[in-house]
């Protein structure tokens, strides 16, 4: 079966749809992943095919423009629509619509608003997704919109948000359309489509008033390869007590606080390791002690499973891994009040796998020791552990796999 996949973003929104694809492939499908051109060393390293989105989602979230979208800078956006956020959904509708349509099923991230268009398709489509924000629910509040306070009894209204997303963007929807001789665009639902959620039912219980159509898989997890880390950070590894990991993934942190986690870590007896990714950390790193190594990337999930702790911003792959690895968080969501980073670690600290939550921006070095000193906890550290052991016994992907097939047969 020719299937392709859709998906834009960043790493964290690209490697588990190349995850998924490598499995699918593995089932002896022929399997193609969308997505922006910086991605296609990633995407082939999990032997699938590549189709490149012409777009460069990091060299845009690096520019001053798109650090002040990524703040939620309301003014950035609107200042920004037409220059960069419009250009960019038509060239990625076009591409995903065009892919689907020689496709024989079309699997595809909601954030690539390919919902505009699957119910006029042909060919099969699936929804696939590793943040539940789409489909409503009691149970718990839009993780998207999670960082402001909402009473209980709103928390199916608050996915009724996700209609301003339309609106905002009704210009490039209804250009594509126009492009594509379609019909005027106009909101619908698929409602026959399967919704699968790579996430684990152990750390996020299924609402109960979810259709049957929307299923928790598991965590859609890499492969744990033989060792890759380098030399260097191995022997920092092996010379002392396990590190604490700081990391952030593609979010881009100000230089204040790299300054202030640094100069703290380095008074604190325990000792610390950054991966930077993204963002830079090397202007500080002659300010570091021998207990502070900074190194630009590692797999995570070789190097988790080896420290002590881990401070992250609160993005649902750092947190499976986190949770795969038996390790406590403390997670600092960069992206707030908006976003989906809070509610992950919101739910991590009233399930006691993490310390309290707090925003980037609200981080002092007074919390900072304090949380740390948390970490510790030693009802927090079994907690961790006896997630990690329940995680094990699923394969999310595996799953992911069985329920496609069996959609497609039905």
């Amino acid at each position: 079966m020719k299937i392709s996949i859709s998906t834009i973003g960043t790493r964290g929104d690209v490697q588990p749809y190349a995850i998924l694809g490598e499995a699918l492939a593995a089932r002896g499908h022929q399997v193609t992943l969308s997505t922006s051109k910086n991605f296609e060393e990633l995407v082939r390293s999990y032997n699938i095919d590549f189709h490149p989105v012409n777009v460069d989602y990091q060299e845009i979230l690096n520019s001053e423009e798109g650090s002040k979208i990524l703040k939620v800078n309301i003014f950035a956006i609107q200042r920004n629509l037409d220059r960069l956020i419009y250009p960019l959904i038509e060239k990625s509708l076009n591409e995903c619509y065009q892919l689907a349509q020689s496709s024989d099923l079309y699997i595809y991230r909601p954030k690539t608003l390919s919902d505009v268009f699957t119910g006029r398709l042909k060919t099969k489509s699936i929804r696939a997704a590793v943040v539940p924000a789409m489909e409503e629910t009691a149970a718990f509040v839009n993780p998207i919109f999670s960082g402001f306070w909402l009473p209980q009894f709103l928390n199916k209204w608050s996915y009724k948000l996700n209609s301003f997303r339309y609106k905002l963007l009704s210009k490039p929807l209804n250009q594509f359309y126009q492009q594509n001789g379609l019909a005027e665009y106009k909101p619908q639902k698929n409602t026959n489509e399967l919704s699968l959620y790579g996430i684990s039912e152990h750390f996020l219980e299924r609402p109960k008033d979810w259709s049957a159509d929307h299923q928790l898989t598991g965590f859609w997890f890499p492969k744990r390869k033989q060792n890759t880390l380098s030399p260097e950070l191995s022997r920092f590894l092996d010379e002392g007590e396990p590190p604490v990991l700081i990391t952030f993934g593609s979010m881009q942190v100000k230089k204040e606080v790299v300054s202030m986690i640094i100069h703290t870590a380095c008074e604190m007896p325990d000792r610390f390791l950054i991966v930077s990714c993204w963002s830079d950390w090397q202007t500080d790193i002659e300010t570091a002690g021998k207990g502070v190594m900074i190194i630009p990337n590692a797999p995570f999930e070789q190097l988790f499973p080896k420290v002590k702790a881990i401070v992250h911003h609160g993005g649902i792959g750092t947190t499976a891994e986190s949770l795969r690895a038996g390790k406590p968080m403390f997670v600092c969501p960069v992206l707030y009040p908006v976003g989906d980073q809070f509610f992950w670690g919101d739910l991590a600290y009233k399930k006691n796998l993490a310390v309290k939550p707090i925003p980037l921006h609200r981080l002092t070095a007074s919390i900072f020791r304090e949380r740390i000193f948390q970490l510790n906890e030693p009802g927090l550290i079994k907690n961790c552990e006896e997630m990690a052991l329940r995680i094990s016994t699923e394969n999310g992907v595996e799953n992911a796999v069985d329920l496609i097939e069996r959609a497609v047969e039905e």
